[in-house]
């Protein structure tokens, strides 16, 4: 008997012992399970491993049944049915039952037997059923951890919105993908080929064929974001990547993946706009900080002007800007121009002006803000249309920005920002522009205190001077006065020149140290107190030690000052002088090199001494000048230096400047500080005998 199907069983009378034998050891020993079955579907041989799968001794199951020998009323019908099956013609039947048999191992799996069955002929039809068991439990086991595999790929697909796609070597979808239909709502014919690109967004779809193009011709892996359109006719965001799959040097097929990357483009879009939002407020931030400074140092209105000019140009990039002040006697609005200072350009036809705007903004004390020629029209419908038609025919400005200028809550004025081209003024922009506006009003407010009270300063220190210098015969006397503060104080310097009653002309210059009333005050007390003792004490000397007495009366520690005072004798040219720790006079000759009156050092007043007293002559032609520190001294210059500079600029004078006091100050003055910024007040006092004037008549 044989298992066979295809040829005929060989006889069992055929085998030698030894055959038999070993054909029996073979069934009672293989790994795989066996079984003969009769006719009646009972047990009539089994081998060992069969036996124990069932559990059961081979001689407890022949004779008997699968119903009667397993446990499982499942497995006893699975036998059963295919060896009726069998029994009945079948060559050969796989029931496709899985047998479960053994005890469990660590991962509480059992083993798997898969049960094939065929028939058992002699001579003619089948005799028996013959059945083998063949263990599968690797195999089942792989199977089950492939389908977790599948799942769990399908469900991280699922979660993460990624819908599978595959195509050929040449770019073409073959296989249906049911997933992506569902997204776009296209048909399966719709689909394949290279339809899927229909559901593109029209602006996309041409670069991302062309992206895709160029990944099949060059075998690169393809990754492309662009729009899809959905059932709904919405768009959506996807991201696409395709990677060829490589046998060798063969390109089999592509394989990709589509993800909805909505969210994550509208977050990373937010993002991005909120990041240009804070880039943009802290440049309008910097640029306001800027312009704060700006404004902080414009002392009057006309640097007010030129500021916010050049602040309109680089802050707020607009092509003109515009200044109007608010009179509060005529209430009405006056441009401030170039009388106080440059403005730009307005990019207007001559003449054509649209103080409206300034005007509406100071009325309503709010911005007034057109971005384009029809929200001017809007905005203007309540002025005079004719007018305002006729300045949008002439202008070839495109917006425009007013803004009042508040000072308490009351307008002062107003600022205005036009530009060429149309202009969309943001919220934030307008905060901007709002702030700016306000940092304006303070420093207009500012510049007219400052020019008030400059004036005053001004006036103040004019009558601190003498209003002329006396007229003596045989002598020329010029000063020379320059304010080098930038602030509204008065300065220290001073001079004074008057006759004496003996014929006589006294002379002097003088620096109280400090700004302000308080030197101001103390430079009039010395002047009023030097004359007083002039005119009774003849001796320069004795006219600085009464100073001192009275300066340890009146004047405080602190209060430095320093003065030169001479008496001319204009007949002979004999000078009289006392220095007070000043710096030493120049003395400009017509025939020889200009020199400074070295004398021995004295201190200033206040400070006890013996006050020296010196003489020396004044030739016919010469020229002596008394000066401040500030001619000779600054942040770049020590005093030491400038006086040598000092004496090599007079020494370069030409003769017709020598024998002109005017024009020797002038000419000082302009070498002395060329190359240097003034930073303090400039006083010169010059005293010149002519040639034919020195001689008594």
């Amino acid at each position: 008997m044989s298992t066979e199907t295809s040829v005929p069983p060989p006889r069992m009378s055929e085998l030698g012992p030894v055959d038999s034998a070993l054909l029996d050891t073979l069934l009672r020993e293989a790994p795989i399970g066996f079984a003969f079955f009769d006719r009646a579907g009972r047990f009539q041989r089994m081998n060992r491993t069969l036996a124990a799968i069932y559990g059961l001794e081979e001689p407890a199951c022949r004779g008997r049944t699968p119903s009667d020998v397993l446990a499982s009323p499942d497995d006893a019908a699975a036998h059963e049915a295919a060896i009726a099956e069998v029994l009945a013609g079948a060559e050969a039947v796989d029931s496709g039952h899985r047998l479960a048999a053994g005890e469990p191992d660590e991962s509480g799996e059992r083993r798997q037997w898969s049960l094939s069955w065929f028939p058992a002929r002699g001579e003619g039809e089948a005799e028996g059923v013959a059945m083998i068991a063949v263990d599968l439990s690797d195999r089942y086991r792989a199977e089950v951890a492939l389908g977790r595999t599948e799942e769990r790929y399908r469900s991280l697909l699922t979660a993460t919105n990624q819908v599978v796609w595959t195509a050929d070597a040449g770019g073409e979808v073959r296989e249906d993908c049911p997933e992506w239909r569902t997204i776009t709502g296209q048909t399966a014919e719709q689909y394949l080929g290279r339809g899927w690109l229909d559901a593109a967004h029209p602006d996309d779809r041409d670069q991302v064929e062309r992206a895709w193009n160029d990944a099949v011709a060059d075998r690169a892996t393809f990754d492309e974001i662009f729009r899809v359109r959905t059932q709904s006719g919405d768009f959506r965001y996807y991201r696409s990547r395709a990677v060829p799959i490589m046998r060798g040097d063969s390109l089999m097929e592509w394989v990709g993946a589509h993800s909805d990357i909505t969210t994550q483009h509208e977050a990373d879009d937010m993002r991005q706009r909120l990041t240009q939002q804070l880039g943009e407020a802290a440049l309008r931030t910097v640029r306001l900080q800027k312009a704060t400074a700006d404004l902080a140092e414009a002392l009057t209105v006309g640097e007010v002007v030129q500021a916010m000019t050049e602040i309109g140009q680089s802050a707020v990039g607009a092509d003109s800007t515009a200044l109007g002040e608010l009179d509060r006697d005529d209430l009405r609005l006056h441009m401030l121009g170039d009388e106080h200072g440059a403005r730009s350009g307005a990019r207007t036809a001559a003449g054509a002006e649209c103080p409206v705007t300034m005007e509406f903004a100071v009325r309503e004390r709010r911005p007034f803000i057109a971005g384009n020629p029809a929200e001017m029209r809007a905005l203007l419908e309540d002025a005079d249309e004719a007018e305002a038609l006729e300045f949008l025919r002439a202008t070839d400005e495109r917006a425009w920005v007013a803004l009042p200028l508040l000072s308490a809550g009351q307008p002062i004025g107003a600022l205005r920002f036009t530009f060429a081209s149309a202009r969309d003024i943001s919220d934030e922009e307008k905060v901007f522009l709002e702030a700016l506006a306000g940092q304006c009003a303070l420093a207009l407010e500012r510049a007219k205190l400052f020019e008030r009270e400059h004036r005053t300063a001004e006036a103040l220190q004019a009558s601190l001077l003498p209003e002329d210098l006396p007229k003596v015969k045989g002598i020329r006397m010029q000063a020379f006065y320059r304010s080098g503060t930038q602030h509204v104080q008065v300065g220290g310097d001073w001079y004074d020149a008057f006759p004496l009653p003996d014929g006589r002309v006294a002379g002097v210059l003088g620096d109280v140290m400090g700004k302000g009333i308080k030197a101001a005050t103390g430079m009039s007390r010395v002047r009023n107190a030097l004359r007083a003792l002039a005119f009774s004490m003849p001796e320069p000397a004795d006219v600085l030690t009464g100073l001192d007495r009275m300066f340890d009366a009146t004047e405080g520690v602190d209060q430095v000052t320093t003065l030169v005072y001479f008496v001319l004798d204009p007949e002979t040219g004999q000078i009289d002088l006392s220095n007070a720790g000043h710096l030493p006079p120049l003395v400009v000759t017509e025939n020889a090199g200009p020199w400074l009156l070295e004398t021995a050092p004295d201190t200033p007043l206040g400070v006890s001494s013996e006050r020296g007293h010196h003489k020396f002559f004044v030739q016919p032609g010469n020229t002596v000048v008394l000066y401040s520190d500030g001619l000779v001294e600054n942040r770049k210059r020590a005093v030491a230096s400038g006086l040598d500079e000092l004496v090599t600029v007079a020494s370069q004078a030409r003769p017709e400047v020598v024998g002109d006091p005017q024009h020797m100050l002038q000419y000082l003055v302009e070498g002395m500080l060329a190359g240097y910024e003034q930073d303090d007040d400039v006083t010169l006092l010059a005293v010149h005998l002519p040639v034919m004037d020195s001689a008594p008549e």
